[in-house]
């Protein structure tokens, strides 16, 4: 059967004009910019470090970077507890080197998104300061979420609310003459305030941050926990669980679990956005925004990416599920039923900075579990398996219609670093939790970029701010590119020919219900996934695009093994 005689029931998502703004069918590249590259020698990596390789990502086919937080912050949460907006920190550079960074990247045809986080501010920004200073009541404590305490005295938080990181979410001030006072809410380390969205002067900041780095030349924010930022009136006690990364299909959400509770996905976060999109809209060159919402159900996650709100919004859905084809085919037509109802394209992710590495995740026995870190003790995943998944799993990512991002490392095939020492790790996370949680640093190790270099080529110096895996020396980039069949070799072909292709912008139409195999029509080129143990033969004489591993069978009748995805020519 051809590709246009298939029925119209097989028909998930349609295609659409490859010539439409980037953002709807982009790769993105995050870059965390502590771990991936350093040039002052310091061992941190820094923004100029970032320059200087910004050749491999046009190399290597990517359509954009996304820059995590690079911004003045006491660094309690690797960035992410942000005390000045408009300044770079100088453990990544000067302002300067930003737009050096922006500049370099636009010549070579790279768009750059970075990160804003508006949830909360450091507790050593100005006006987290000025709030401590001031009484309660006041303008400064109202940008905030300062409250009296319960109890007799004030001595219990003002409500029961936990931190994600761990430990309850408020923490108490102390006054001026040394007695205790107000409460004041983090929903992250207590070094991260939480802003009170309420406030229009918070808001009007806000617009502002976005047209100060509008107009040094960004193409997009990716907008940290933007699901978090309004709480419900009242701030009522909730006895829920929230996670760091939350994601099911329509058809697993269950009422009342995951992230439901009071402090998550408030009607009043839209208000806000439409305000975003309205600035993003006053400037040329389709500036977009995307959004990190843990929400589910996908139905309730598609109400952020509204024709007049976010562009975007990560897909966690699909990271959630795993090595598991039934879970996977649910959630990419969940996924298309969900954003096509609003016009919006889907996204498609598989590591961040905040998860433990696919590659890590998919060697475990169950390929679907998502610890909060890995650590010496802890089970340790099948190196060889969990790397023949992981390139199954992304050349399937990339196959799909919409936007794919990648993490850092993910093109070499990265590991997490599975057997760190606790006594070396920096997440809170961590430490809120008494090492329950071995937290996100084994995602974070700094790249290797030459295998036989010290530090693996990070840093001049060879200082890393966290031991790389000796194993990582031969998984560096100059030691893959150019050898075939190498991880990156496997991304650059791939990338290469999705963009040739057209599938970012493509269709898809399923061609079986083979439960382990996932094995799809995008435009002219057929996508056959096998999750499952048997071989999968292909017709006689099909042409092979690009493949994850070793196909089997011979070259007359080609076969799919297990944990291998094949991109072929469709109607050969």
């Amino acid at each position: 059967m051809t590709l246009d005689a298939l029925p119209d029931a097989a028909l998930v998502h349609r295609a659409e004009d490859p010539a439409g703004p980037w953002w709807r069918h982009a790769v993105i590249y995050q870059v965390y910019p502590r771990s991936f590259a350093d040039a002052s020698g310091d061992g941190i990596g820094d923004l100029p470090g970032v320059t200087a390789r910004l050749g491999h990502l046009a190399e290597l086919g990517v359509d954009a970077v996304w820059l995590s937080p690079f911004y003045r912050s006491p660094q309690a949460d690797a960035g992410y507890d942000v005390a000045d907006y408009r300044e770079v920190d100088p453990l990544f550079g000067t302002l300067a080197d930003a737009d050096a960074l922006i500049a370099r990247a636009h010549e070579l045809g790279l768009r750059v998104v970075v990160d804003l986080v508006p949830n909360h501010t450091s507790d050593e920004h100005v006006w987290f300061q000025a709030a401590l200073a001031a009484a309660p009541g006041s303008p400064e404590r109202a940008r905030y979420v300062f409250r009296d305490g319960r109890g007799a005295d004030g001595e219990l938080p003002p409500n029961n609310w936990d931190s994600i990181f761990g430990g309850p979410a408020w923490t108490r001030t102390t006054d001026a003459d040394g007695t205790p006072g107000q409460w004041y809410l983090h929903l992250f380390d207590s070094k991260q305030p939480d802003l009170d969205w309420e406030n229009a002067e918070v808001r009007a900041e806000f617009e502002q941050i976005l047209r100060f780095w509008l107009d040094r030349g960004v193409d997009g924010f990716r907008v940290d926990v933007a699901h978090g930022m309004v709480k419900e009136a009242g701030l009522p006690d909730w006895h829920g669980h929230v996670s760091m990364i939350e994601g099911t299909d329509d058809a697993d959400a269950v009422n009342g679990s995951g992230n439901h509770g009071p402090m998550f996905d408030q009607d009043g976060v839209h208000e806000i956005y439409r305000a975003w999109r309205s600035v993003l809209d006053e400037y040329e060159g389709d500036r977009a925004m995307v959004a990190e919402a843990w929400v589910e159900p996908l139905s309730r996650l598609a109400r952020y990416v509204r024709p007049d709100e976010m562009h975007q919004a990560f897909n966690f859905a699909f990271l959630a599920a795993g090595w598991d084809g039934p879970a996977l085919r649910r959630v990419i037509a969940a996924s298309f039923a969900a954003n096509d109802a609003v016009g919006a394209p889907t996204t498609w992710v598989l590591s961040n900075h905040d998860v433990v590495r696919h590659a890590s995740r998919m060697g475990l026995s169950d390929p679907t579990h998502r610890p909060n870190g890995i650590g010496h003790g802890d089970e340790q995943p099948d190196a060889e398996l969990g790397l023949r998944r992981a390139r199954a799993a992304s050349l399937l990512m990339l196959g799909l219609p919409g936007s794919a991002y990648v993490y850092q490392g993910e093109e070499l095939g990265l590991p997490d670093h599975t057997a760190l020492e606790d006594g070396l790790r920096q997440d809170p996370a961590f430490f809120r939790t008494g090492g329950v949680e071995r937290g996100r640093d084994g995602c974070r190790v700094p790249l290797p970029w030459e295998g036989d270099a010290p530090g693996m080529g990070f840093s001049p110096t060879g200082a890393t701010w966290l031991p790389q895996p000796a194993a990582w020396a031969e998984l560096a980039a100059d030691k893959q590119r150019g050898r075939a069949g190498s991880t990156y070799e496997l991304y650059r072909a791939a990338l290469g020919l999705r963009r040739s292709e057209q599938l970012g912008a493509g269709d898809l139409r399923w061609l079986d219900q083979d439960p382990h195999v996932l094995r799809f029509a995008n435009r002219d080129v057929v996508v056959v996934a096998n999750l499952g143990d048997d071989e999968v033969p292909l017709p006689a004489g099909t042409q092979v695009l690009v493949a994850s591993g070793p196909l089997g069978g011979s070259a007359e009748a080609p076969t799919v093994p297990g944990a291998t995805t094949a991109w072929v020519r469709a109607g050969v």
